[in-house]
């Protein structure tokens, strides 16, 4: 059977599926105007059961393999975090009509990784017998910490440059103006840019003494409600025995709440199409074409892990899902807090709305597809 056989299928199977399905019909059912909510507290209840059994599923996996195989594919996970922002960076940004720390945090949103659409690719590699390492979830945090840590840091060392180039021209003029007939004082703002060189000399170190800490950055995401449940499956799988309650209890309810994860998505995805008509059509456009291009780097760099460490083709799927998929969880209120000029609607708005369905229903099988096509089906 050729690529575009399995894929067509896989992607047939993947509408038909609990995950995706879900997922329209949340979208339908908002379009209808259905009154239906799900109370957010149970929302996060069912995210930190599948992250946890994620994470309990890698730390587990962990515990009884070979750490030194999980080295090259986390520092392609790590990298690809951070090229993912470099990359809106200087693509994104560059379009009509969209800020550059707009982009920027676009970038980090689909850099970091979204625990759904992974548990939803999880879920259709065991459908299709699709062997992939138990430990794969737990490149997780790999991708997803790099990306916000680098989206922040860019952004503010943006936001500082312009800061000060704006002082610096602002400056230039009043030097020119204060040769003039005309008062200085009729053409500016006094509260807001310095009034002389040395002000402003004071300012430039100022911004220099306070660069953007690293460590609060990391210490933030990690203390997010995502990664910390994720983290701590990790930990109780490596240092722990939790097997009985993770067969018992876990395991079993693992496909009934994503479903329910899913269908709660879809109807926030519904609710922030109308967000993005606020700002530029190029997010529709960036957000269609991302998460395809980002799982592709990323396949070929799991193909390089998978000739040269023997990293599986599920392992290679895993990775450029995640790749290819928006933060839902961990992202935006991270982002939220450390690029608080950026605009919501643009980044959150392409993420949900359109990133999320487009990692879900075309990249999952797409990759799934691909891996078959290339031997690990």
């Amino acid at each position: 059977m050729d690529f575009w056989s399995l894929f067509l299928m896989d992607f047939v199977k993947q509408l038909q599926s609990p995950t995706l399905s879900f997922l329209i019909g949340g979208m339908v059912i908002a379009a209808l105007g259905s009154q239906l909510q799900i109370p957010e507290s149970i929302c996060k209840i069912i995210i930190f059961m599948l992250l946890t059994k994620i994470g309990l599923t890698g730390g587990i996996a962990i515990r009884n393999s070979n750490l030194m195989e999980m080295v090259l594919p986390a520092a392609f996970a790590a990298a690809l975090g951070i090229l993912i922002v470099f990359i809106a960076r200087y693509t994104l940004a560059k379009l009509p009509k969209v800020k550059t720390v707009d982009a920027i945090a676009t970038g980090g949103l689909f850099g970091a990784v979204s625990g759904s659409t992974m548990a939803a690719a999880l879920t259709l590699l065991e459908e299709q017998n699709i062997q992939y390492e138990a430990w794969a979830g737990a490149l997780y945090p790999f991708m997803d910490i790099p990306a916000l840590v680098t989206a922040i840091v860019v952004a503010n060392i943006y936001l500082n440059k312009k800061k000060l180039r704006a002082e610096d021209q602002y400056l230039s003029k009043q030097e020119y103006l204060s040769k003039q007939p005309v008062a200085a004082s009729d053409y500016r703002d006094q509260q807001d840019y310095p009034s002389s060189r040395q002000e402003y000399l004071s300012k430039q170190q100022g911004a220099a003494d306070n660069r953007v800490k690293i460590w609060p950055i990391v210490q933030e995401s990690l203390q997010g409600p995502a990664l910390s449940a994720m983290l701590l499956g990790i930990a109780l799988g490596l240092f722990a025995r939790p097997e009985s309650v993770y067969k018992s209890f876990y395991d079993p309810l693992f496909r009934g709440l994503l479903s329910i994860l899913m269908l709660v998505m879809g109807m926030e995805a519904w609710s922030r199409i109308g967000e993005l008509r606020k700002v530029a059509q190029w997010y529709v456009v960036y957000s269609v074409v991302a998460p395809l291009v980002h799982g592709f780097i990323a396949f070929g760099l799991g193909m390089i892990a998978h000739y040269a460490t023997g990293f599986s083709m599920g392992g290679v799927v895993v990775l450029a899902v995640i790749a290819a998929s928006s933060s839902d969880i961990s992202g935006p209120p991270t982002l939220r807090a450390g690029i608080p000029s950026a605009n919501p609607s643009a980044y959150i708005g392409a993420s949900t709305a359109i990133g999320t369905p487009i990692a879900i229903g075309l990249a999952i099988p797409l990759f799934v597809g691909l891996a078959q096509a290339l031997g690990g089906g």
